[in-house]
């Protein structure tokens, strides 16, 4: 079993919130991440697919279609945008960065080769926070 891993970037906004809560509340549990106005982030994406090489390439998938997957199922949907407003995949939910890294998995999981299994994605929201996903 190989393992590959492909980096990507992306900026976006964000506010943590629950609907559900007053807004002291929310300012309670969730601080200055609670603000109406919004924050951002420069997240680093890490998707990491497993699998065996194909014997005629050697590759377990090529990175140019693995990158190609990610941008067109996930950063072009999130980059430069408001997870809150903007991203249909994150609507109905608090815009953590958890549940931001479960929806990339169900972002990129069909959309995969039928020999390449997703392993992992690990989310950066800062050089000092990060989120694993394996999958449920």
């Amino acid at each position: 079993m190989i393992y590959l891993t492909r980096s990507e970037h992306f900026n976006a906004a964000h506010r943590l919130f629950n609907p559900e809560w007053s807004y002291e509340k929310n300012e309670q549990i969730f601080g200055k991440c609670a603000n109406e106005n919004w924050h951002g982030h420069n997240y680093e994406l890490l998707v990491t697919v497993k699998g065996e090489p194909e014997s005629g390439t050697g590759f377990l998938i090529d990175v140019k279609q693995l990158s190609t997957i990610i941008k067109e199922y996930v950063i072009d949907t999130v980059d430069h945008r408001n997870l809150n407003v903007d991203v249909d995949f994150m609507e109905g939910k608090i815009c953590s960065t958890e549940n931001l890294a479960i929806g990339v998995w169900n972002q990129l999981k069909p959309h995969l080769p039928e020999h390449v299994q997703l392993h992992c994605i690990k989310l950066y929201e800062t050089p000092l926070i990060y989120v694993e996903y394996y999958g449920n």
